[in-house]
């Protein structure tokens, strides 16, 4: 098997997949039978700069090196081979936001990411005047939302795009774009695979007064759907992304996609009728939709597959950060009593008490609002944790408490699709880094949405194993061969998932809660706010 994977690697015959999330920048190099063969990666953290949340340039590059940089080193010691080519490479990272480039390619403002819930007013009135929904993420929406304020960098607008656009334009020259990244910039056609050119004429015709030298489509990247070549690694690329310069250029590089796109992939759900709930620092859920939705809803986002096809999309803007800050608590609670933590058993023994606990969470109430919530309408970041005289406050309680709002929010817009639209699901597939934990996490998630939820031996990858996926789809398919056909019958053939059907008394738990969490919406925005003013004197 070593001798395979060694001739594999000295002959190209590999994919690397490289996504940016929000936490986490990881490498992964997969093989013609696309197993992983190793990875890298780099840790980050978004800032909070002039109001929005961002990430500098130095660190997207350091990270995107550092990422690359583990996964050869990981090579080189497994295997004693430095990497000088692979077969293709793709890019992928947090979908949406903002990145606004002068035409000598000067980035005018900091990166804006899907974070931000500053383009209210812009994506209401986009909303209204397309009747199609534009969350406030998306990359129109934070266009208009500047022209609204009138910010002195518009005018010099050259080119708009995503940070996995950004990535591939870097490397390759190409302002590219997958089809999926592409439909959380601006609405897609799903007949063109392009950007719908009604709504496109409808903006220029919206701006025409403010006078700019530029149109909509000039500045947005072109659209390419899976399997296409997207460019290549250029030399000034190669040299970024290896920084010891080993790596040729000339590579073939796939579209890139965004993180809901390579979702998808690593959880084989591109089929109609199949979905999947992506969880990390946001958590989104996908259903590939065979029907129009009847009406437009705030809480669904419209967007698709890598190959095109329509996707109901639930995104909720908060999930795992407010978790990961009450167990940093408990780690230091731990090391101060002279203990060292391991993180993955911290987590799992934490989880599992969540298993042991009353079934609607013992009464208790938390909002892990770290930043503004779309859905629920919460402007700004107001993390809150409550509970009654009356409640059952333990450990198992207060953990089950926290994952059950991870995903509150969620299941108020997957209400929509499956109630209102009748939207019917085949299958659900999970990954992330909350699935780690065996059972846990997909109990809680069968829990909320009331349906089974597998979870298979790959998901643990996540999403950059699904933009290598991606990448090697680009240059392995067969002719004619669709991604699903691809993912059925060649990357997943094998491949075992644990499934979880929802327990009753864990639903009857979960609907209770969510009484509990609606019901406190209500004053939560009013209570909070005033608490802040309080506070300021």
């Amino acid at each position: 098997m070593d001798q395979d994977i060694k001739q594999a690697i000295l002959k190209g015959e590999t994919s690397l997949g490289i996504e940016f999330g929000s936490t986490r920048i990881k490498a992964v190099l997969i093989d013609h039978r696309f197993e992983t063969i190793a990875s890298g990666s780099y840790e980050w953290e978004n800032l909070l700069l002039d109001g929005y949340w961002t990430y500098n340039l130095e660190s997207i590059i350091a990270g995107l090196q550092e990422a690359y940089s583990g996964m050869k080193q990981e090579v080189e010691r497994k295997y004693g081979i430095t990497i000088r080519t692979v077969g293709s490479i793709g890019f992928s990272g947090m979908m949406h936001g903002y990145m606004a480039f002068d035409s000598a390619g000067k980035l005018l403002v900091p990166f804006r990411t899907w974070r931000n819930a500053t383009t209210g007013a812009a994506a209401k009135e986009l909303t209204d005047k397309f009747q199609f929904n534009i969350p406030e993420r998306w990359s129109i929406a934070h266009l208009y939302q500047a022209i609204l304020n009138e910010e002195e960098h518009v005018p010099r607008i050259n080119f708009i795009t995503t940070l996995s656009g950004y990535i591939h334009w870097l490397l390759t020259g190409n302002k590219a774009i997958g089809v999926g990244d592409a439909s959380g910039m601006f609405p897609i056609d799903e007949t063109t695979h392009d950007y719908n050119e009604s709504m496109v004429k409808q903006f220029d015709e919206l701006i025409a007064a403010k006078g700019y030298s530029w149109k909509l489509k000039d500045i947005l990247p072109e659209v390419h759907i899976s399997g296409q070549q997207a460019g290549a690694l250029t030399a000034a690329g190669a040299k970024i992304l290896d920084k010891s310069e080993n790596l040729q250029p000339g590579i073939s590089l796939c579209p890139p996609e965004g993180d809901a796109g390579t979702g998808m992939v690593a959880t084989n759900s591109v089929r109609k009728r199949t979905g999947n709930v992506s969880v990390g620092t946001s958590v989104f859920a996908m259903l590939v939709l065979e029907k129009e939705l009847t009406a437009v809803y705030p809480e669904i986002d419209l967007v698709t597959t890598p190959g095109g096809n329509p996707v109901g999309m639930v995104h909720a803007n908060n999930c795992s950060s407010d978790i990961n800050a009450w167990l940093g608590l408990f780690r230091e609670f731990y090391e101060a009593m002279g203990q060292k933590a391991d993180t993955n058993h911290l987590f799992g023994v934490m989880f599992n008490k969540a298993l042991e606990a009353d079934p609607d969470g013992g009464g208790l109430l938390s909002y892990g609002y770290f930043s503004g919530e779309n859905i629920t309408g919460m402007e700004k970041g107001r993390p809150l944790f409550v509970r009654s005289p009356e409640s059952r406050f333990n450990l198992a309680n207060f953990m089950r408490t926290h994952l059950f709002t991870a995903f509150g929010a969620l299941k108020i817009g997957m209400d929509i699709l499956t109630k209102k639209e009748n939207v019917e699901i085949d299958s659900i597939l999970a990954h992330g880094g909350l699935f780690k934990t065996p059972i846990v996490g997909q109990k809680i998630v069968a829990a909320a949405l009331n349906v089974p939820v597998s979870v298979m031996a790959t998901a643990g990858e996540g999403g950059a194993w699904g933009m290598a996926i991606l990448a090697s789809y680009m240059i392995n398919k067969d002719q004619q061969e669709s991604l699903e056909d691809f993912l059925d019958q060649k990357v997943f053939k094998d491949t075992e998932g644990q499934e979880i059907y929802p327990d009753g008394s864990d639903v009857k738990g979960f609907e209770a809660f969510m009484e509990r969490y609606t019901q406190g919406l209500a004053i939560e925005q009013a209570a909070v706010d005033n608490l802040v003013e309080n506070w300021r004197g």
